[in-house]
């Protein structure tokens, strides 16, 4: 039986949480359109009858312009000193720039197998993905190149073929029905902060923080769930409150759908927004919203 982790790595929104969700069959991390959607390391468990792959999600690495940034990054960097293989993800309709020169400097010192993974090949023939291809392998060469499209599921059996193929020989790390190491108020704060991204404007979502008060799944035929969206200006709080509250309930209700099919139960959803002035740059803020900026609690 073969086992081991897999580290996803890739600039920002390039279709690394899709291909994690994709792969695992479940919604584990959230997807959005807009940039660093991914904030911490959210672990996803594929067990088969060949055995068992852990990916590492990890947030885009990226120049940070604040602590939650340079948290971000740590998060990634430190994930390639701890896996078995490296998949560094690409989006093929994007162009080759500074931003996976800078990647790729990272990859170089790496000491295990680094799949190179061409994403959105629906978006791109065949010219466009030999030039694309050719742009990466240039630089430093990959133990797989691999082809496929995160979205529609295309390649992602032998994506996993190759990937058992480079796994050393282990135990199961996690139950067989285990799908992710991360609480279920975890996932349900995410939940929220997608619905939150993806419904309002480009000036909120990297302001948006959600915190879970209260979890309870003891109340009678229904979980109980309290949760505050955070932003950084009451000016964003107008927006994710929306007109006389209406976007505040549509991001509930949509939240509240996700969180009901995750649980498979009925949900009361007590959402509220707070304003916490900048707390991207405050480490005592971060930490109370679970971000670790120091020591190996990532």
């Amino acid at each position: 039986m073969k086992s081991g982790f897999v580290s996803i790595v890739g600039r920002p929104n390039v279709g690394k949480s899709t291909l994690m969700n994709t792969v695992i069959g479940e919604k584990i991390a959230i997807v959005s359109e807009k940039p660093q959607t991914t904030r911490t390391r959210i672990q996803g468990i594929y067990t088969s009858e060949e055995g068992q792959i852990i990916f590492i999600d990890t947030p885009g690495i990226h120049k940070p312009r604040h602590l939650l940034g340079e948290y971000m990054v740590k998060v990634s960097t430190r994930s390639l000193e701890e896996v078995d293989l490296i998949y560094y993800m690409t989006d093929v309709s994007r162009p080759f720039g500074g931003g996976e020169q800078f990647i790729l400097n990272q990859l170089k010192d790496a000491t295990v197998p680094i799949f190179l993974l061409v994403n959105k090949i629906d978006l791109a023939d065949e010219i466009r993905m030999e030039e694309h291809i050719k742009d990466f392998t240039s630089y430093m060469n990959f133990a797989e190149i691999i082809p496929l499209s995160a979205t529609l599921g295309t390649n992602i059996s032998g994506l996993l073929e190759k990937t058992y193929a480079y796994l050393p020989e282990g135990p199961l790390y996690y139950p067989e029905d285990d799908l992710t190491d991360q609480p279920v108020s975890f996932i349900a704060a995410e939940l929220i902060r997608e619905k939150a991204l993806v419904l309002t404007r480009d000036e909120v979502p990297h302001s948006l923080a959600v915190e879970i008060e209260e979890f309870d799944s003891q109340a009678k035929g229904k979980t109980y769930l309290r949760a505050v969206i955070y932003t950084e200006r009451d000016s964003q709080k107008g927006i994710i409150i929306g007109k006389n509250g209406q976007m505040l309930r549509t991001i509930g209700e949509q939240s509240r759908h996700d969180i009901e099919a995750m649980l498979g139960r009925p949900v009361y959803l007590d959402l509220w927004v707070k304003v916490k002035k900048n707390w991207r740059d405050n480490e005592i803020n971060l930490k109370q919203l679970g971000y670790r900026l120091s020591g190996g609690d990532y």
